[in-house]
């Protein structure tokens, strides 16, 4: 038997997952790390931290399954993506905490490049301009960072998305890497030459001496060179966390489509070897490059999904824990008129408006925490709704079923709701970890562990399957009055 390890480094948690031959989940470790707000819309992790908790929990799942890393015929990384993080070349020390993909700070930079720049922006990399993606971090990094830029002009400084913070110190500082489709979001990567692109470069003032080599999606990097237990693995995998979802969900056809429900919620459907360009605010990503084989995705991002409930839990203090929020729905029929728009970092798809802000609206007397809880969870299920909509403008493909995965998937109220609004039946992957699944594979494949696509597409199996219940006039209802509380969050930004 064969086993592949899986380094899957999210927002909010680092996890490693084990994955056997037949694609089964053999043992998993993971480990949450603490969440930085240095001001009002800023985000920020600790990369030592990032770090250290990775390579924990890489190091506890090899325990777990009883396997020393002579077992392990490969590792596939899969991460956060545009998170920034910038060190130095001798010592590996960053140079700041690494500044989150949900910070805020550079929506004015941002904004100014939109204005100038924008249309060939999105031509060049299927992207909005937004303080989402890597580039405006890494300028604001060389600029509000006493002596950076300097040093990164002079080729001291590297810069990288978490996979590449990853490879660096797994490999001893050997490998400065990326692959197309982390490269893909940081608004300096053209998608159609799969080059980093001068002219972008030159706008956001990124030189190119910091940027990684990109390489594909799947082939041999190099070897883990530290910690100890993990020496001498082959890392044969890396891919953006969504891209890798939409592998490890074997949505290897053109219009196979998965949903994510993590800290944000990410929508993507393959497009197959053509990029196109999106009429509805969708982004054209780069999917994943295998050989001389590049695959590419429409995305839709929303910024606040799952994280929504860690705000009902850490900064109302309305659940104990996430896993409380389904009963405390539960226990009110509906919403009650409650309308929930968690634009706490602005709206995503299909919006794009970094000044929107969070709303409740509908609120009476006779609101509780149950209408809050419900109307939060309700919350992602309208905006994944939202994005499916403009999948469909965008491809003409209607849906027989949606493949869904991420840890707010084990909500089967939220799954329900889900359901109901898109009035097709959504389908939950039986391995509950499938972006670290993708990642797997993605390693498996350069390493033989697996044949080819055709082969992982037959090892896909669904899980629970929720059937819509409710009357499609009601879910329109519903779905327009959360249209009407969106604008409410709009006006904000006026």
């Amino acid at each position: 038997m064969s086993y592949v390890l899986a380094v899957d480094q999210g927002t909010t948690s680092s996890r490693s997952s084990i994955f056997d031959q037949n694609g089964s989940d053999v043992s998993l470790a993971q480990k949450e790390f603490k969440q930085l707000f240095p001001q009002s819309g800023w985000v920020e992790h600790d990369p030592e931290e990032i770090w250290r908790s990775q390579i924990g929990t890489a190091i506890e799942v090899l325990a777990k399954a009883g396997l020393s890393a002579k077992e392990v015929a490969a590792v596939g990384l899969t991460n956060q993506r545009e998170t920034t993080i910038i060190w130095e070349r001798t010592t590996g020390k960053p140079v700041h905490n690494a500044i989150v993909w949900q910070d805020r700070r550079t929506s004015n930079h941002c904004g100014r490049i939109r204005e100038s720049h924008g249309e060939m922006i999105r031509q060049k990399t299927g992207l909005e301009v937004d303080a989402y993606f890597s580039a405006s971090k890494i300028a604001w990094l060389l600029d509000n960072v006493a002596g950076v830029r300097e040093r990164a002009e002079n080729g001291e400084l590297a810069f990288g998305t978490v996979d590449t913070w990853l490879v660096w110190k797994l490999t001893g500082g050997r490998l400065h890497v990326t692959d197309p489709s982390n490269a893909s979001r940081t608004l300096l990567f053209n998608i159609h030459t799969l080059e980093w692109d001068d002219e972008l470069l030159n706008i956001f003032g990124v030189p190119r001496a910091v940027l990684p080599e990109v390489r594909s999606s799947s082939e041999l990097f190099g070897v883990i060179e530290a910690p100890e237990e993990l020496r001498g693995i082959p890392i044969t995998g890396i891919a953006g966390d969504q891209q890798a979802a939409l592998f490890g969900q074997a949505c290897f056809e053109p219009g196979a489509t998965k949903n994510t429900y993590g800290t944000g919620c990410f929508m993507l459907q393959n497009i197959g070897e053509t990029p196109v360009e999106s009429k509805n605010r969708l982004l054209t990503t780069v999917g994943w490059k295998i050989g001389e084989k590049t695959e590419y995705a429409l995305e839709g991002s929303v910024f606040i999904g799952g994280a929504v409930v860690q705000w009902l839990r850490d900064s109302l203090g309305i659940i104990a824990t996430a896993a409380e929020i389904e009963k405390l729905a539960a226990s009110v029929p509906n919403n009650a008129g409650v309308f929930f728009v968690p634009a706490f970092a602005g709206l995503g798809t299909p919006h794009w408006n970094q000044e929107a802000r969070g709303t409740i609206i509908g609120l009476t007397r006779g609101t509780g925490r149950a209408h809050i809880a419900r109307a939060a969870l309700e919350s992602i299920a309208f905006q994944s709704a939202d994005l499916l909509d403009a999948m469909h403008a965008d491809s003409g493909k209607q849906l027989d079923e949606l493949r869904v995965d991420g840890g707010a998937t084990s909500n089967g109220l939220l799954m329900q709701i889900q359901a109901d609004l898109l009035q097709i039946p959504v389908v939950r992957a039986q391995t509950a970890e499938t972006t670290a699944l993708g990642a797997a594979y993605l390693a498996g494949l350069s390493a033989g562990v697996w044949e080819s696509t055709d082969e992982l597409a037959k090892q896909w199996q669904a899980g629970e399957r929720f059937e819509p219940k409710m009357k499609a006039d009601e879910a329109a209802s519903l779905r327009s009055r959360w249209q009407e509380a969106v604008a409410r969050s709009l006006n904000w930004a006026k």
